[in-house]
């Protein structure tokens, strides 16, 4: 009865994350082995709150000495996981993001492009050089002679 009162803040903080997990399971979106990690954190948490002699026990046999510092150090190790993860995390979703904005910047460049000429305009220079080529003949060797002389006047102007 000595320890009762921490034991049970203990409990109810282990229970209270497991129902919390619980209720945003389908928007936590976790993978199935962390969900089972999670679970299994959960209830070894709860048998070390309820018998801490048999966790100094397990760091004896370990080679730790007390049940405090093996705590300790998994706690590190899970601390480290969790960094490592969350970091995971975020630079997966900064290359979503990245490809989403250049996504979304060409788009709204070709639509400003668009209203900008108009739909006509933007479509007419793909459909222009089809519609000027010559067909072959007397007349059109005498065009294109015509055409390459005024061009060759330009630029010599």
């Amino acid at each position: 009865m000595k320890y009762f009162w921490i034991q049970l803040l203990l409990i109810l903080g282990s229970v209270s994350m497991a129902l919390m997990f619980i209720r945003t399971w389908s928007q936590a979106k976790n993978r199935a082995w962390k969900r089972i990690a999670f679970s299994v954190f959960v209830v070894v948490n709860v048998y070390a709150v309820l018998r801490p002699t048999d966790v100094t026990w397990l760091a004896q046999q370990l080679g730790v000495g007390r049940g405090t510092d093996l705590v300790l150090y998994v706690m590190v190790m899970a601390m480290g996981f969790l960094t490592l993860n969350t970091f995971l995390r975020f630079r997966s979703l900064e290359k979503k993001i990245t490809d989403l904005a250049r996504t979304v910047a060409i788009s709204e460049g070709l639509r400003h492009n668009d209203a900008r000429l108009g739909q006509d305009a933007a479509a007419a220079p793909a459909a222009a050089p089809a519609a000027t080529v010559p067909e072959p003949g007397p007349a059109a060797d005498s065009a294109s002679d015509s055409a390459s002389d005024s061009a060759s006047d330009s630029v010599k102007a």
